[in-house]
Order: structure tokens, then sequence, then C-alpha cells
């Protein structure tokens, strides 16, 4: 099983030009299987996104049982000045209390943080955007229970969850902020494959729904808290009160999964993202088998599908190793981007040193070019062989790209391009 776990993690990285990838594998409970692809190391520190959410909801839980609110408790009863003063803790906790998804203002994932004062103040309640009891993701909410957390217990929510979470369950390598060693972010040029270093902002009084950095042994550890409980956190039976759905796909402060490779089966655990970073964490409650999965990309990732893929037993078709992009060639680089085959779309992307065309249409590849000295050459698909041949304009533009006859221009049956032939440059 190692090998084909290792083959799968070469495909995903491959497939979704991922940086670094990190994972690891649970069988009854226990880690038997860590990997990395890319420039990553199993022992390196992520930023796991929205999976802080579920931390924050172990926090919650946990004072419930110490008598300090109650789950049908209005957050206001705790946090007072919210415009969402009449939405009940439970309802947070299943994003069915009709708040907006996001904070008002800027992309705050990406954006300094601001003090809770300044969030409840922005965010007065008039953005309501669903009828209670309907399910609509918010981080929002999870501002909210962080701070109701930190108010029942007198301390910030992050010196609660270290102390009453992450200490007990002995996850010595989560984290507040950055630690090394640790992954850096990045976002993947979509057409380039060049990099973007993305920062690592503290987000502030939204910390509670998406602030924390781990590592894939913590996270398979805490995979196995949700479903087994622990003395000094949980019960097993509050820990299984989290998992018991509240709508389709949510419980409280958990994500449910089911998947087609895993017939029958029902995970638990969470899917997040930040800014440079994805993250999966899911566990089946019935045979504590469970995979993590960590990368250091903003997107590429299909956090909700490696899980099956990783427990299940279909093999992904082995691909070359993705490496981001260093330099485009001058000549290249304007050739990039989306086009049009009559109505039809397509993308070129430079990807491992070569072009790739791709059909939007049919979610492909379809064509790979070689640039050579001799101009740029098919070397696989329809266009095998054949020269592509770059049209531009007097001021050196380009006007549009023909293979063969077939004549792409940057608008659907754009009337200034000629029919094939001309002048190339």
């Amino acid at each position: 099983m190692s090998a084909r776990w290792d083959s799968c993690l070469d495909a995903l990285q491959a497939h979704g030009r991922l940086p670094s990838l990190v994972a690891g594998v649970l069988q009854g409970g226990e880690l038997v299987w860590t990997g990395a692809t890319g420039a990553g190391s199993v022992d390196d520190r992520y930023r796991i996104g929205s999976i802080t959410k579920t931390v924050t909801a172990v926090a919650v839980l946990q004072a419930r049982d110490a008598g300090l609110l109650s789950l049908d408790d209005p957050i206001g009863s705790v946090v007072p000045e919210t415009g969402y003063r009449d939405v009940t803790v439970r309802q947070l906790l299943a994003h069915t209390g009709g708040l907006r998804s996001e904070p008002v203002g800027s992309w705050w994932e990406r954006s300094p943080g601001v003090d809770f004062a300044t969030l409840v103040a922005a965010d007065d309640g008039s953005g309501a955007v669903c009828e209670l009891g309907e399910f609509h993701y918010s981080n929002l909410g999870f501002a909210l229970l962080g701070e109701a957390v930190a108010r029942v217990h007198g301390a910030s929510w992050w010196d609660v969850v270290s102390a009453h979470v992450l200490a007990p369950l002995g996850l010595d390598h989560t984290s507040y902020d950055v630690a090394a060693p640790a992954a850096q972010g990045w976002s993947v040029d979509h057409f380039a494959g060049t990099l973007t270093r993305e920062p690592h902002q503290d987000t502030g009084a939204m910390a509670p729904a998406g602030q924390l950095w781990s590592t894939v042994s913590d996270l398979a550890a805490f995979a196995l808290f949700l479903v087994e409980g622990h003395p000094d956190v949980l019960s097993r039976e509050s820990a299984a009160e989290m998992a018991r759905p509240t709508s389709a796909t949510y419980g409280l402060g958990t994500w449910l999964l089911e998947l087609p490779e895993l017939p029958g089966r029902r995970l638990v655990g969470h899917p997040g993202s930040m800014p440079g970073f994805q993250a999966s964490l899911f566990v089946d409650p019935e045979t504590r088998d469970g995979a993590v999965v960590l990368a250091s990309s903003t997107t590429g990732l299909d956090t909700d599908t490696v899980p099956g893929l990783l427990l299940g037993d279909r093999d992904l078709a082995p691909l070359e190793p993705w490496v981001p992009t260093q330099r485009v060639p001058a000549g290249v680089r304007d050739l990039l981007g989306l086009w049009f085959w009559g109505n039809s779309a397509v993308e070129v992307r430079w990807h491992n040193e070569q072009l790739h065309l791709r059909s939007l249409a049919r979610h492909r590849l379809t064509d790979v070019f070689e640039v050579r000295e001799a101009g740029i050459v098919g070397t696989w698909g329809h266009h095998r062989g054949e020269r592509l041949r770059v049209h531009r304009r007097r001021d050196r533009t380009v006007s549009h790209l023909e293979c063969a006859t077939f004549v792409y221009t940057r608008t659907p049956y754009d009337p200034t391009v000629p029919v094939p032939g001309g002048h190339p440059a």
C-alpha cells in the first residue's frame, strides 16, 4: 500500500500543480504511512484554514460540558454587542444562523486582522442572508464562537484552545502562527505556472475561523480524538455529538463526507484553505481509518475527494511531476491565456517547459508543443508534428495563432483575423 499512496501523492501534486504536498493515512486509528512530494517535508507546519473551526467547536462543546454555556443559548447572552444576538450557539456551530459567509471589509484571510470590537461594529447584523435553520457556511459565525469561548473562560481564544484542547491532546506542533519548520504558502499563476508568495497574516478576531498551523502527525492525532474523545478534553459522547448531522453535509463544527469510493461510510472532519494553503482531514468513526493532506498552494487540491483516493483502492494514472516555472521565454509570454477556436474556449499554459493547449469545453489537455529554434512544434495530440504559427500585428502584439487550418483568436470568430495563411512571425 505504501507504494500506491506514494504514487497517489505524486499524481495529486502533478495534476494540481502543487509546490509541495504532504499526507498521512490512518488505519484502525494508527498512522501507518506519511509521504511528501514537491518541496515539502512531513515535519513541516502548514496552515490548516477551516480545520481551525473544528478546534474552536471542541472548545465550545467543552465549555458546554463544564456548564459555562448552553448550545441553545443565544450568542447575545455571552457577546451582547453582536448584531446577531438572537442566533444560538448551536446554530453558529451548524452554520444555520443565517449569517453572511464573510465579514465586512477586505479579503480577511489575506489582510491584517482587526480586533473584535472593530469586527463586530462593521458586522452589525444587517447582513443576514438566509433564514434561521438553513445551512449557509459562515466564517463570521466562528469568530463569534471564538469570542464566546474567550469570554466564558476569561482568557483569549488562543489561550483557551492551546491550554484546554491542544496541550491535553499532545498537539505540540500546532501553533497560532508560523514557526519553523514550516511551508511557505504560494499562489500558482494559472497560465504561466510561476509562484507568487502569499502573506501569512495574523487574522485577529477572525482567528477562530482559520488561523492555525499544524503538521500531518498532529492532525492524525486530532482525527483519532474526533472519534474516540479524550478524558481531559471531550468525552466520546460529546465528540460523537459533533459528528451528528445538522444538515446534509455538516454537524457541529465538523464536515460530513460520503464518497463513492467508500459506499456506506460517512467520514467526519473538515477541509481548510487559506491564501497559499489547502488542507483536508477526515476519519471514519467506525473503522478509524482516516487521511490527512496538506498543500502549499491556494488552489489545485480537491480537499473533499482526496480522502476517497487515499482510503479507496482506485489507482491514479502516473503523471510527470510538476515543477514551478522559473522563467517564461520572452516569445511565449504573450501567447498564454484564453483563446477561441470559433466559439470554443481553449487555454494556453506554460507547463514544465512546454506549451499546453487545453479545451475548456472538454476539461482536458488536447495538445502539447515544444519551443524549438525552428519554431513551435506539436509533440502530442491532434497537432503533433504541426507548427504553431504566431501572427503578429505591425506593433508586434499577437493577432492570432494558427496550426494547420485551426485558427485561435482572443475573441470568438474575430472578424479582424484573416483566413489561415499570412506572414507568421
